[in-house]
């Protein structure tokens, strides 16, 4: 019986939890970059693995607050983007409004997600059109709902993989 609390500790640690998570959610979004080339998606690519948490059993609630934190600061780069200052002003006051935001709603643990969208957003390249911080906005939404529903349903699969383990298991052991 110790053999088997072996494997199911190494099949339901959290490392390899976070692996096949990460390696899901990187699927999901390098088959969207691939699909549809026209798109900027990359930043939604960036985003899944951002939102999916390391951590075992707050994944669920740290995935969440990435996204809410994503958000945030996609939000906060859309609203000083039109802002008539130089570039680097606009990502200071997004910054910081991100961060007092995030502090607002107590997830200043995962205000590094929300300046990482602000930069993501606002970041420009000389050939962009106008649209282009609206699209990785856009794009970046799309990776943290798709992070998020990696972790929701891969919880799920665990919970019922593990409880009909632990059930085969009883049975085995009550059989001797």
């Amino acid at each position: 019986m110790k053999k088997t609390n072996k494997i199911r500790a190494f099949l339901f640690s959290p490392i390899l939890i976070y692996i096949i998570r990460c390696i899901i959610g990187f699927s999901i979004g390098y088959f969207l970059l691939k699909t549809f080339p026209g798109f900027d998606l990359f930043w939604a690519l960036l985003s899944i693995l951002l939102v999916i948490s390391p951590e075992g059993k707050d994944s669920k609630r740290l995935s969440i607050e990435r996204v809410k934190a994503n958000f945030i600061g996609a939000l906060s780069g859309i609203i000083v983007f039109s802002l008539p200052i130089e570039l680097y002003f606009k990502i200071l006051i997004g910054i910081t409004a991100a961060a007092l935001i995030c502090k607002l709603f107590n997830l200043l643990n995962v205000s590094r997600s929300a300046i990482v969208a602000i930069i993501i957003v606002l970041m420009e390249r000389p050939d962009e059109s106008f649209m282009a911080p609206v699209e990785r906005f856009v794009s970046v939404f799309i990776g943290c709902i798709i992070g998020l529903l990696v972790t929701v349903s891969t919880a799920f699969m665990i919970k019922f993989v593990h409880r009909k383990i632990l059930d085969l298991e009883y049975h085995i052991s009550n059989k001797n």
